[in-house]
């Protein structure tokens, strides 16, 4: 059964940065598909980006430029670096590998 631990999450002030890590108990390279989602309060769970197992990374328009997404196969690891964070950057974000979740870790930007 695949585990997914997310991690990095936390408080930061606006402009400020922070990096999330995702640690699958399987290889990662078996993946096809792996990447964030966040869910903000009262919202539906929205994709954040996303890494295949070859080719370019993508991302939601909203944090094009501010947020890098990488995959460490070998240590299994899912990356997510966030930067020049904005208060509407805030929720719970989600580990996703294929079909499965992690359990989310809260990010909030505020002052």
């Amino acid at each position: 059964q695949v585990q997914l631990v997310e991690s990095g999450g936390g408080w930061v002030q606006p402009g400020g940065s922070l990096s999330l890590s995702c640690l699958s108990s399987v290889n990662a390279f078996s993946f096809e598909t792996m990447g964030w989602y966040r869910q903000a309060p009262g919202k539906q769970r929205e994709m954040v980006a996303l890494k295949r197992r070859w080719g370019s990374p993508n991302y939601a328009d909203s944090v094009k430029d501010r947020f890098t997404i990488s995959r460490d196969n070998p240590q299994n690891t899912l990356w997510l670096h966030m930067s020049s964070l904005k208060p509407e950057d805030t929720a719970v974000y989600y580990c996703n590998a294929d079909q499965n979740w992690g359990q989310g870790t809260q990010v909030t930007v505020s002052s």
